[in-house]
């Protein structure tokens, strides 16, 4: 049993965020987890690596999920002991096929700039990566990173 695991039943703290997927809210919505997780004690690099996460799938929902269209994208973050959970939700096209998606330089934009490493980005710098998605529906990622180290400790 993980770490993650054996903290299942223990009271997870939370919050919602819901903004317009203009590229401009990604530098916003960094912040916003940053500040989330600080109460948690969380070093330097552990920010770092979530924010790099999070910036990863926010330019995915708006980029690939929206197609630079309108639409809204809603972040919820929970955290416990040592633990942060971060989900990005968007109503857009959806992902025909995760597998393939997540392949590292795999880009669904045709001709254009992107690197196709965003999802790489998020396994490396969290410790679990989840992807749900329905064509048409939109798509859900969830990531969870164990902190090394808490106020609790």
């Amino acid at each position: 049993m993980s770490n993650i695991e054996a903290k299942e039943d223990e009271k997870w703290e939370s919050m919602r965020l819901e903004f317009e997927s203009h590229s401009y809210n990604e530098g916003f919505a960094r912040v916003v987890v940053a500040a989330f997780m600080a109460r948690m004690d969380p070093t330097v690099e552990e920010v770092d690596d979530v924010k790099t996460a999070v910036s990863e799938a926010v330019t995915n929902a708006i980029i690939h999920g929206y197609q630079s269209k309108e639409g809204v994208v809603i972040i919820q973050a929970k955290r416990k002991e040592g633990v942060i959970q971060v989900s990005i939700h968007d109503d857009g096209i959806g992902i025909e096929d995760i597998k393939q998606a997540m392949e590292p330089l795999y880009s669904g934009v045709k001709g254009g700039e992107r690197s196709g490493m965003g999802f790489s980005f998020m396994e490396a710098f969290m410790d679990e990566v989840n992807v749900e998605s329905e064509v048409g529906k939109g798509t859900t990622v969830t990531m969870t990173k164990q902190l090394g180290h808490t106020i609790y400790e």
